[in-house]
């Protein structure tokens, strides 16, 4: 029996497996150019979404819903906490060229949002069958904070850092968050968009608006965001 890799993927996987892709850009690109990491970051959102319109239309197959919870792990987990510490590591240095407990710290703190986003990722395979219950922070959500936070011009360590950890946690949080509806989904997108093509014009309007937009669904989105 062989893996008929041809017949059992469709064009939402290939779509899929794009996003993991950029988002392995963005883990590698972070060591050298942060800003552009950062875009990249939002940019795997954007192809996240394409896959998701991609599967709706009848683009899915079997093995689809765990490519797309592998690619999130990788695009809004693991390259998150590679961000974290590639902002960590400018201002404290990285392993083997810090203190050894500097080091320690900084990898703990780096890879606690990797390690909630793999353990939500693993309840939900495991508990959450219907999409009705969604407790948690959607890790895509923490991952469009972090890098339009950089991008609107919050590149203290310490700021990102403590932001790290709060949305770390906060994917393992008792509050269910709803999927954005159609009518935001689109606007949302213009923006993330101009966050990624033109990041600084007009005053990084693009990247602010959009943190503004996600801060907002962070804090209230649990209590009074309707997805219908």
């Amino acid at each position: 029996m062989s893996f008929r890799v041809h017949r059992r993927l469709s064009r939402a996987d290939a779509v899929t497996l794009c996003n993991a892709v950029v988002g392995f850009a963005a883990g590698v690109v972070a060591f050298t150019d942060l800003h552009l990491a950062a875009r990249l970051v939002l940019l795997s959102v954007i192809v996240d979404a394409l896959d998701g319109i991609t599967a709706r239309n009848g683009e899915s197959s079997d093995v689809g819903p765990l490519l797309d919870s592998i690619t999130d792990v990788l695009s809004f987990g693991v390259t998150p906490s590679l961000f974290v510490y590639a902002v960590l590591r400018e201002s404290y240095g990285g392993v083997g060229g810090a203190d050894p407990l500097v080091s320690v710290g900084l990898l703990a703190v780096a890879s606690l949002y990797a390690v909630f986003s793999i353990l939500r990722t693993a309840f939900y395979t495991t508990y959450f069958d219907g999409a009705e219950a969604r407790p948690g922070m959607p890790n895509s959500l923490g991952a469009i904070l972090l890098a339009t936070a950089y991008l609107a011009g919050i590149t203290d360590p310490v700021a990102i850092a403590v932001g790290a950890t709060v949305l770390a946690v906060a994917q393992v949080s008792p509050f269910d968050y709803p999927k954005p509806g159609v009518k935001t989904v689109g606007p949302m997108g213009v923006v993330l968009f101009g966050a990624v093509v033109v990041p600084t014009a007009l005053g990084r309007a693009a990247p602010r608006l959009m943190l503004a937009i996600a801060l907002l669904f962070f804090a209230l989105g649990p209590r009074y965001y309707w997805a219908d």
